[in-house]
């Protein structure tokens, strides 16, 4: 299982989802689905498909991605500072992620 399906449940890349009334024309980085739909969630999906997407990071299943507006917040926990620094960095590089909060990761 990876981080996409451990988080949101299954493959959500084929599902979309409808823009609510008093949304944008344009859609915010941050709201931007897998397919580049309308996803309140899309900021974190597409960084827990970052990093399914990246070798060096195997799935640890006490770690959690979660967003706030354009802040990637990740929380749980994880082995060494390294894996902490390796995540913080492709969360940083995904479009829309403004900053990245760790403030709820404990290292050991």
């Amino acid at each position: 299982m990876g981080w996409l399906d451990r988080m949101f449940g299954g493959d959500k890349k084929d599902e979309a989802q409808a823009a609510p009334a008093d949304a944008p024309t344009e859609i915010p980085p941050e709201r931007m689905g897998l397919n580049g739909e309308y996803d309140q969630s899309g900021l974190a999906k597409r960084v827990a498909q970052a990093f399914d997407e990246n070798p060096a990071l195997d799935d640890i299943a006490t770690v959690w991605v979660a967003q706030t507006g354009s802040s990637v917040v990740l929380k749980g926990k994880v082995p060494s500072q390294d894996m902490l620094n390796s995540l913080v960095s492709v969360a940083s590089g995904v479009n829309g992620a403004s900053s990245v909060n760790t403030d709820q990761v404990e290292i050991g």
